[in-house]
């Protein structure tokens, strides 16, 4: 079904022939707004802030106090200005001198380095299983670290990165117009550096052209030589050697082999005594071919790299091992309370970890293994509170949402964003920027002049209604804790007041603080954790208190004091209670210390002001498409073909979806990452179970979710968190 939405988008003079000024209006505020900036006042917000509970050293030192009065710099814009020498010749040569001036540190002695670490050491002489025997240190041994190490890395060739950076630079001045770097973030990575450890970076990959991109900028902010991870299965081998000259690292391929190779044994030990370079990304050769194939482009783009504050690993080692605590599988934490057994959400976290089985990884002890995992939350939700919001993603859940006033609208949205900490990628005129977002959506939408001024514009069904569904989702991480809230509150109406009932009867209703933590517990757990991006280091609880208030803050619920009641205005220090002591975070505010058990005597209503129904409306339907593939996912229980592999049940599930979006025309749900979200999360929950074959592990449904009346339930489940 095809979205309409009228905005006034128009090209013209802003004087109307008659003399009048066309309409531009922020809807709801009645403001007029021509311009978007990326400031709150005179400041833009600063994001990717390391952990403060996890490193509150780092969070310190590690911040660069007039972060906000410094601007950017472009990283590509090479002048005479940046060389040693002044002329007009210069001033031809001056990518060519500028290049023979980067600083390219010595290669260090690696292979002795390595030879000398305690895990080749301990291989060697037998104190670990497959060694070599106590006190033989064969020949061959040594000749083999040899052969692994130099699959990994080479020294790199000064003359080679010299050549490399001058040719990527003249390359990068053809494809970008700039290259925006915050001046402020690399203030802080310098002084990071400075310190004299090895500085390890871990890119996002949100383009393919950070593998070549992001090593040239550090470089040539005087970070020296970058280690730069490929996969050699993309690579030829004259590719690989010479990418290893420029500082590339290959990760060997016994190093994936089984714990109980010996082979991949002392790859692994040789990978592990080698980790110390300047940098780590991963890139892959798409890079080169997508580089390629924006050559004859005839627009250049403009870019910006974000960098996340840094923060030492030694001290998050020390910190998160000390905040750890019980936790429980999803199986054991929701499957009851689906099925109607109980009734209470277990007083424990949510286990659930996604990060990829690699050789290297299986190789550490199962403590380190969730070391690993939960740095990796971290680093992920880091990462993603620090990227930027793009005008196409805003534009895309307008459209998505039917809203009506794109000028305003759009507006109200990147004022929003700005308030809750995140940043904006985009600035400029407002009509100007709609057009530009208007022309890169232009394969997905259709624009229809009604009449001067105005503008239909008609999203594409089927597979355009999916393209703007994945950009919408870039909003998700900006309202994901008002969202949680909404369909929370949806789930605890839709048993009392009709799904399509009036807003005002909805605002009757009192809802009591423990029923909203209830509901808001279970939407967590159901939630996958990569979408949650829950610190390993936050509890539960202190989460739904942050819920909660989000909702008061932005007007949705409104406290209603009850007689006997202590007011919820009173901030009050209060004793903590025995079931706030055990949680992992030691940050608690005045709000977290409030005793659980006067939580039974506080109450919320709905809000009755003119602009809740419809920001409720917006903050459900971000998370609609992820819940309705899940519902729609517990439906197909009934028709899937068991067993099956874990990639042929997926493929089954996107096929439903997809099929069921012709019908119905809810295009959102297919997504084949939302099939592979709802396969992994039934297989958490118990509805699916894993067996080991001959061909590989296979898919097939549990005993308990055989009968219909179970799948029924778990359906029905899920559907009570969305808002129809």
């Amino acid at each position: 079904m095809a979205t309409m939405l009228e905005g006034r988008c128009q090209t013209q003079p802003r004087s109307s022939p008659s003399g009048r000024e066309t309409s531009l209006w922020s809807s709801g505020f009645g403001m007029k707004l021509e311009a978007v900036t990326p400031f709150l006042g005179k400041y833009r917000p600063f994001v990717g802030r390391c952990c403060q509970t996890c490193t509150p050293k780092s969070w310190e030192s590690l911040f660069h106090r007039s972060i906000t009065d410094l601007g950017f710099c472009n990283v590509i814009l090479v002048k005479e200005e940046n060389t040693r020498f002044r002329g007009w010749l210069v001033r031809r040569l001056c990518y060519f001198l500028w290049s023979l001036e980067q600083h390219i540190p010595p290669c260090q002695d690696a292979p002795q380095k390595i030879m000398e670490s305690t895990g080749v050491q301990n291989l060697l002489s037998g104190r670990v299983p497959g060694g070599t025997g106590e006190g033989q240190v064969p020949d061959l041994v040594k000749k083999e670290v040899q052969r692994i190490l130099g699959h990994i890395q080479a020294p790199p060739r000064p003359f080679l990165v010299r050549l490399f950076s001058w040719a990527l630079l003249r390359f990068l001045n053809c494809l970008f117009l700039n290259v925006q770097l915050h001046k402020g973030q690399m203030k802080m990575v310098q002084k990071a550096a400075q310190a004299g450890l090895p500085l390890v970076l871990l890119s996002t990959h949100k383009t393919l052209l950070d593998g070549i991109l992001l090593p040239f900028m550090l470089l040539s902010q005087g970070l020296g030589v970058l280690r730069v991870a490929w996969d050699s299965r993309a690579c030829s081998p004259a590719l690989r050697a010479l990418l290893r000259k420029l500082g590339g690292l290959f990760l060997p391929p016994e190093a994936n082999l089984s714990l109980d190779s010996s082979e991949g044994l002392l790859a692994r030990a040789v990978v592990q005594a080698a980790s110390a370079p300047l940098g780590l990304w991963t890139g892959a050769l798409a890079v080169l071919r997508s580089l390629w194939s924006r050559w004859g482009c005839s627009h250049r783009i403009c870019s910006r790299v974000h960098l996340a504050q840094p923060f030492s690993l030694q001290e998050y080692i020390v910190s998160a091992r000390s905040c750890w605590g019980g936790r429980q599988t999803l199986e054991q934490l929701l499957q009851p309370i689906v099925l109607g057994q109980c009734t209470a959400v277990p007083d424990t976290e949510k286990e659930q970890e996604w990060t990829p089985i690699t050789g290297p990884l299986l190789a550490l002890k199962e403590e380190d293994q969730l070391l690993v995992r939960r740095l990796s939350c971290h680093v992920l939700s880091t990462s993603v509170g620090s990227s930027a919001v793009m005008s196409t993603a805003i534009m895309a859940t307008l459209l998505l949402f039917k809203h009506q006033k794109l000028l305003g609208e759009f507006s109200w949205l990147t004022e929003e964003i700005l308030l809750r900490g995140f940043d904006v990628g985009f600035s400029g005129q407002l009509r100007s920027l709609l057009q530009h977002s208007l022309s890169l959506l232009r394969a997905h939408v259709a624009l229809l002049r009604i009449r001067q001024g105005d503008l239909l514009v008609v999203p594409q069904p089927g597979p355009g209604l999916t393209h703007l569904a994945q950009l919408s989702a870039e909003l998700l991480p900006v309202f994901l804790s008002e969202a949680v809230g909404a369909c929370a509150v949806r789930g605890l109406l839709a048993g009392r007041v009709p799904p399509q009932g009036p807003w005002e009867l909805q605002g009757i209703l009192l809802l009591s603080q423990n029923e909203l933590y209830r509901q808001i517990l279970l939407l967590m757990h159901l939630l996958p954790q990569d979408l949650l991006l829950l610190k390993p280091c936050q509890s539960s609880y202190c989460y739904c208190q942050e819920v909660l208030d989000r909702l008061i803050q932005c007007g949705l619920l409104v406290a209603e004091e009850t007689p006997g009641s202590r007011p919820a205005c009173d901030t009050g220090r209060q004793r903590l209670s025995r079931k706030l002591l055990w949680k992992p975070s030691g940050d608690f505010t005045d709000s977290d210390s409030d005793d659980f058990e006067e939580a039974e005597g506080r109450y919320f209503r709905l809000s009755q002001q003119s602009h809740c129904p419809d920001f409720f409306l917006f903050l459900c339907r971000l998370l609609s498409p992820l819940l309705k593939a899940f519902a729609q996912a517990a439906a197909f229980l009934r028709q899937g073909q068991l067993p099956d592999t874990e990639l042929g049940y997926t493929e089954q599930l996107f096929q439903f979806l997809q099929a069921t979006a012709q019908e119905e025309g809810i295009f959102e749900c297919a997504d084949p990452k939302l099939a592979i979200s709802a396969v992994w999360t039934f297989r958490d929950l118990g509805v699916l179970q894993q067996t080991p074959s001959p061909a590989g592990p296979r898919l097939h449904l549990s005993p308990t979710f055989a009968s219909q009346d179970n799948q029924e339930k778990l359906e029905q489940f899920i559907r009570q968190f969305i808002c129809s």
